[in-house]
């Protein structure tokens, strides 16, 4: 009998102590109670550029019938968690906006990087070494120099280092920085040169490993912390500018055999790898091939993408952001690279351009998306400078001759999202009753929901949104794209 009442004594001590554990926090579930809808809309065919237009509120929803184009927002059902969303300060960038004002200089910080003057990025790219967005193709160090002693980047400190410093204190003194080089060394190089294609040649895989850290320490140095790196852009063009080749083994060995164990080496472990940084089209290939191998896996953050597949004419591989993420939940997708090629300037307002953006940051959201970067953030005139001829659209140009700035419909278009949309919100489900209409829907830390609806027809859209169980009715203007936060 003492026995039984010794284990018994036990057993109310164990339970007396477990329920005085900390119960996990809840996180406060959204609710529509009491809440006002605030609409900005940006439309084709009017003045209307992130604009307030409308204030509603909400009323008790019924049964949606099929006549009526309806928005579901359901905030119970959460997704991935948002990181930001940013654009390239390149070369190109820096040099052109050295030529601007200083009154020109602080509004188009302002317009990028200032939450409430601007359109709030949250996300920065950059370049190791010279990309076609240069003058022209330069290094960190002198060829020939395989143990890197020659090391510098005083390139850097003319213009892109003093402009991402400008763009740091207007995100309000932190932005993640990413890096991503465009080609080794030429010596380094099967080609033996900088430009068209190549591949990096097996007794270099340390040395351009080493070339990493170094520009990362060197960076951090300056005060600009890198949150990661890429491996490689574009690993599968051969292009007329900086350019290098891996197929999915090469990239994989390279990762898990040189540049995975070099960061950690050299104290860099928390800088993020980001794999493959080229288009949607191969992108789960390429997953398949490095997170199925644990050893290279280990070292990879998350896949990269570009969306430049629709190259050949055909349309955009959305559906592939989907796959890499169903078969790799584990593994971040981040959008790296995106510009309106072939630049025109009769083509500064074209709707399409922007409507481009929209459709790719709703499509790329909904399919699991962390973070969304735009390439280049200020081109000149002529859609350079770019020492190959490459000449592309940013959402942004400046006239050198006028000194004045060029705002496209893009760089509202991006806004849409940037602006609303901060670092940690958690993307909730959102669907639309016809395919006239696409939306997305993010959930704020502040705890008020930005849902974006986008009208790609020549009709203007009556549509429900209806969230839960409460609705609003909202109209939309052909060709536009809302921002809705409540």
């Amino acid at each position: 009998m003492k026995k039984i009442g010794f284990i018994i004594t036990c057993l109310c001590l164990s339970f007396s102590v477990y329920p005085q554990q900390k119960k996990p926090k809840q996180t406060k579930e959204f609710t529509t109670n009491n809440k006002t809808i605030t609409v900005y809309t940006t439309a084709d065919n009017t003045k209307l550029r992130l604009t307030p237009t409308d204030n509603l509120k909400f009323s008790p929803s019924k049964q949606p019938v099929e006549t009526e184009i309806s928005v579901f927002v359901e905030p119970s059902k959460k997704f991935q968690t948002f990181i930001g969303i940013g654009g390239a300060i390149t070369d190109a960038s820096a040099e052109i906006f050295a030529k601007l004002s200083k009154e020109k200089q602080t509004e188009f910080l302002n317009a990028y990087y200032d939450t409430q003057k601007g359109i709030g990025y949250s996300l920065l790219r950059t370049t190791i070494q010279s990309s076609d967005f240069s003058s022209g193709s330069y290094s960190y160090i002198q060829e020939g120099d395989t143990e890197l002693k020659t090391f510098s980047i005083e390139h850097d400190k003319e213009f892109r280092i003093p402009l991402i410093k400008q763009a740091i204190k207007a995100a309000g003194g932190k932005i993640p920085t990413y890096a991503t080089p465009w080609s080794p060394n030429a010596f380094m190089k099967t080609n033996k040169s900088v430009l068209k294609g190549g591949k990096l040649l097996p007794e270099f895989y340390q040395p351009w490993a080493n070339m990493y850290a170094k520009f990362i320490k060197a960076y951090e140095k300056e005060g600009i912390p890198i949150w990661a790196t890429s491996v490689q852009n574009e690993p599968m063009a051969t292009q007329t500018w900086e350019s290098c080749l891996y197929t999915a083994e090469d990239e994989r060995d390279f990762l898990k055999n040189f540049l995975g164990p070099t960061l950690k080496k050299e104290g860099l472990g928390n800088v993020k790898i980001i794999a493959w940084d080229h288009n949607r089209d191969l992108m789960v290939q390429r997953a398949n091939v490095i997170f199925s191998d644990p050893e290279a896996s280990k070292y990879v953050w998350g896949m990269g993408f570009h969306w430049y597949e629709t190259w050949t004419g055909a349309q955009p591989m959305f559906e592939n952001v989907a796959r890499v993420h169903e078969a790799y939940p584990d593994k971040k997708l981040i959008f790296t690279e995106g510009c309106v090629e072939r630049f025109d300037a009769a083509k500064y307002q074209f709707w399409p351009n922007a409507e481009r953006y929209g459709t790719s940051m709703i499509n790329d959201f909904n399919n699991g998306t962390v973070a969304w970067t735009d390439w280049n953030i200020l081109l000149d005139q002529f859609g350079g400078p770019n020492h190959v001829g490459n000449f592309c659209f940013a959402p942004i140009h400046a006239d050198t001759t006028t000194g004045e700035l060029i705002y496209t419909p893009s760089y509202y278009y991006i806004g849409h999202f940037s602006k609303f949309i901060r670092p940690n919100a958690v993307r909730v489900s959102t669907s639309v009753s016809r395919s006239y209409l696409s939306s997305t829907s993010f959930l704020n830390k502040n705890g008020n929901m930005t849902t974006v609806v986008m009208n790609h027809t020549d009709n203007e859209i009556t549509y429900n949104l209806i969230v839960a169980t409460e609705k609003t009715v909202v109209k939309i203007p052909a060709h536009a794209i809302q921002t809705l936060v409540y």
